[in-house]
């Protein structure tokens, strides 16, 4: 997992976006939650929400992420992908997808799904740790 996250990150620093890996999470929870609030993501992630305001002021700053005014509740702002957003997260996701055919490469179709069940049995028994 180290050397994956290590592709990744170096993907990321190396690339012309300049993102940091919580910023990456943040622009796919607005593509798979079009017109969520900053709040939403605040209680998806985990993180608290000073961190999550920031990375919002970040992405729309760059253009990212457009806002739009909640209709039934004005003090509420709904977060869209901006178009340079969606190009943005299309480029993350192509080269995840490379990054991920190239770690499961010469896999079978069995492997690739028993490797799956294994994982969702490792993370199962590291979700019964107390926090």
């Amino acid at each position: 997992m180290h050397l994956y996250r290590s592709a990744q990150q170096r993907s990321l620093r190396d690339g012309p976006n300049d993102l940091a890996h919580m910023e990456v999470k943040a622009l796919g929870f607005f593509a798979r939650h079009p017109g969520a609030t900053q709040s939403d993501l605040v209680t998806h992630s985990g993180r608290d929400k000073a961190q999550v305001a920031r990375q919002i002021r970040a992405l729309r700053e760059r253009g990212l992420l457009d806002v739009q005014a909640d209709e039934t509740d004005r003090r509420s702002s709904r977060l869209h992908l901006s178009e340079a957003g969606r190009a943005v997260h299309a480029a993350l996701h192509s080269n995840d997808g490379r990054l991920k055919a190239q770690a499961l490469q010469d896999f079978s179709e069995d492997e690739k799904t028993a490797l799956v069940d294994l994982l969702g049995r490792v993370r199962a028994n590291l979700q019964t740790l107390p926090e």
